[in-house]
C-alpha cells in the first residue's frame, strides 16, 4: 500500500469494534489513539496526510480511533488507562503484529507509555510527542473545571476557545476550521467526557518500567495545550529516555514544522540521535546545570553508581536518578555514559 492511500477496516477488540486505517509501507508503527480522532474526518486535512505520507515512507502507519469515537463503535469508551492499553494492545493482537514502533501524541502519550511498558519485548521503539505523565497537572482544577463548563454548555464557543489553545499559531480561517472539525466530530457530551478522560490520565506508575524501551520525548517549547515543562517531567521520569525540544506553539504534530518533528522521530526509531534538547540562548550547557547537577556528573564521570553517589551526597538514589535524567536531557545526550563522556572531554572530571 502506498503512503497516500488509506486503508480503513475494523478489528474485534474485546467485543467491540475498533476502527483502524493503515498506510505506508515498512515495519509497523501504531500510533495510539487521541482525544477528537476520526479516521475519516482526519483524512480530508492535506497537512494531516502530509505528516502520514513522511511517516509512510518509511514505516507501515497503523491509526486507530478509540472505542465510542471517529469510525469505531459508538458505545462506552475506554473508562481508565487500563482500559486505553488494553484497546491498543488488542488491536496489535488483532491484526497479528508481533513487533512494532509506538508513536503517542498528546493524550495518547500516556497510553503508549503504558503500553510499552506493559509489553516492553513487543515495542522496538516508543515517541511520545506533546505528552504528560499526569493530566491534572496540565492546568488548575478551576481552570479544567471552567473549559469542561464552557464545552458542555455552548459548544460553538468550547470549540473556538480549544481551537486558540490548539492551534493559537494559525489564522482566523484555520481556526475557525479546527472548531468546526471538533463539532463534527463529538457531541457537547461527548468533548467533555473525553476532555475529563485526558485529565484523568496518570502513567506516573509505568515510567519506571521503561527502561529497556528505546524513548524520545518530543516537545514543543510553546504548546499552550501541554506545557513544555510536562514534557520535560515525562522524559525525567522515564530511565534512558532521549528529550528533543522542538519549535513552535501549535499542539498538533501535522502543524507547524512538522518536518522537523517527523525527523527526530524516524531517526529515533531507526535508532539515529534526533536533534537534541537545545540550551537557552547566551548559557553554555555546564551553565544550564546546577551547583549540584554538576557534583552528580563528576561523580557520574568518575564511575560511581547511583548508590554509591547516593551515600556520598546523603541523598536518595531516586533523587540522584532524577538529577542524572535532568544533568542528560539539559546537556541534550542519550545516556548516561554520554554524559560522563561530555564531562570527561571537558577535564572536569
Amino acid at each position: 500500500m502506498t503512503s497516500d492511500e488509506q486503508h480503513v477496516q475494523h478489528a474485534t477488540v474485546d467485543g467491540r469494534r475498533v476502527a483502524y486505517a493503515v498506510t505506508g509501507a515498512g515495519p509497523p508503527l501504531v500510533v495510539g489513539g487521541w482525544w477528537s480522532s476520526h479516521l475519516g474526518v482526519d483524512w480530508h486535512s492535506a497537512r494531516f496526510r502530509q505528516f502520514l505520507s513522511r511517516l509512510g515512507a518509511s514505516h507501515t502507519v497503523v491509526r486507530y480511533d478509540r472505542p465510542g469515537s471517529g469510525l469505531s463503535d459508538t458505545g462506552t469508551p475506554p473508562v481508565d488507562l487500563d482500559e486505553e492499553v488494553a484497546v491498543l494492545l488488542g488491536l496489535a493482537d488483532a491484526i497479528d503484529l508481533d513487533r512494532f514502533a509506538l508513536l503517542g501524541a498528546s493524550s495518547g502519550s500516556p497510553v503508549a507509555a503504558a503500553a510499552a511498558a506493559m509489553r516492553p519485548d513487543a515495542v522496538t521503539g516508543l515517541v511520545l510527542y506533546g505528552g504528560y505523565a499526569r493530566g491534572t497537572d496540565i492546568a488548575p482544577a478551576d481552570v479544567r473545571e471552567a473549559l469542561l463548563e464552557v464545552v458542555r454548555g455552548s459548544w460553538g464557543l468550547g470549540s473556538r476557545v480549544l481551537a486558540d489553545v490548539f492551534v493559537p499559531g494559525a489564522d482566523a480561517a484555520a481556526r475557525a476550521e479546527f472548531a468546526q472539525f471538533q463539532r463534527t466530530v463529538a457531541t457537547p457530551e461527548q468533548a467533555a467526557r473525553e476532555l475529563a478522560h485526558v485529565y484523568a490520565l496518570d502513567c506516573r506508575d509505568r515510567l519506571g518500567l521503561l527502561g529497556e524501551v528505546r524513548t524520545a520525548v518530543l516537545h514543543r517549547r510553546d504548546d499552550r495545550a501541554i506545557p513544555f515543562a510536562l514534557g520535560q517531567d515525562l522524559a525525567t521520569r522515564i530511565p534512558n529516555a532521549v528529550f528533543v525540544e522542538l519549535a513552535g506553539d501549535n499542539h498538533f504534530p501535522w502543524l507547524g514544522d512538522s518536518a522537523s518533528l517527523v525527523d527526530a522521530t524516524l531517526a529515533h526509531l531507526s535508532g539515529r540521535a534526533p536533534r537534541s534538547l537545545q540550551v537557552a540562548p547566551g548559557r553554555s550547557r555546564s551553565e544550564a546545570l546546577s551547583s549540584r547537577e554538576l557534583e552528580v556528573l563528576r561523580l557520574v564521570a568518575a564511575g560511581r553508581t547511583d548508590a554509591e553517589i547516593a551515600a556520598d551526597l546523603v541523598l536518595s538514589p531516586h533523587t540522584v536518578h532524577r538529577h542524572v535524567s535532568n544533568i542528560r536531557m539539559k546537556l541534550g545526550v542519550p545516556s548516561r555514559a554520554a554524559a560522563a563522556a561530555w564531562m570527561a572531554r571537558r577535564g572536569q572530571t
